[in-house]
């Protein structure tokens, strides 16, 4: 019987600054797609960017703005409890989100989308683009924030984390958009955090 220790496995490397730079763009680029689809198809999804949506939908006000204001207060908590690198990294994905989604007229138009495609469709994007972000010990605020301390605190996985907060967000939208819409949304919401729960998962990831 072989007794002799195995030897440990080596230290994950760290991102670059410039790998860091590059996925952040990379995220929220595939997010601001999603977001474009869930505009067109007056869908709405959870966490902050739910929020802002509804609020967009009642007031008009581009969604990047509320997007952005929503997540102000969530900095402090990101400070705290995971650190500057995290706060910074997260503060610039949220303005870079917020300034993408509102230029992204210019760029791109979507005459007609119909809702169960920007449903899964976006929702997978999104999710996508979180993760990226997400790999990069990055979020975009928010619910994200909160998931990801729970996650490293607790072991609780970020995406179901994430997933039963996003309920509660989604009930708003109800009172937001017709319920054809709202049912849409919600499976748009089911899609993006089952793209988190598949894939990111505690003590998976390093670097």
């Amino acid at each position: 019987m072989n007794t002799r220790p195995q030897p440990a496995a080596p230290a994950p490397l760290p991102h670059t600054l410039l790998e860091d730079a590059a996925a952040i763009f990379t995220g929220v680029l595939m997010i601001s797609v999603g977001v474009a689809l869930f505009k067109q198809a007056g869908l709405v999804t959870g966490g902050m960017a739910g929020l802002a949506f509804s609020l967009h939908y009642a007031t008009h006000i581009g969604f990047g703005v509320w997007f952005f204001v929503l997540n102000l207060p969530f900095y402090w908590l990101a400070v705290r409890k995971m650190g500057w690198a995290f706060t910074v990294k997260t503060f610039c994905a949220v303005g870079l989100l917020a300034v993408v989604s509102e230029l992204q007229p210019l760029f791109l138009s979507l005459e007609r989308v119909q809702a169960p495609y920007a449903a899964v469709v976006g929702g997978i994007l999104m999710g996508v683009g979180m993760l990226v972000l997400f790999r990069h010990r990055c979020s975009l605020g928010g619910v994200g924030i909160a998931a990801l301390f729970l996650q490293e605190r607790y072991g609780w996985r970020a995406g179901y984390v994430q997933m039963g907060l996003d309920c509660l967000i989604l009930l708003s939208a109800f009172f937001i958009v017709d319920v054809e819409r709202a049912l849409w949304s919600i499976l748009a919401a089911l899609t993006l955090n089952q793209v988190l729960s598949m894939n990111h998962r505690p003590g998976r990831y390093g670097g």
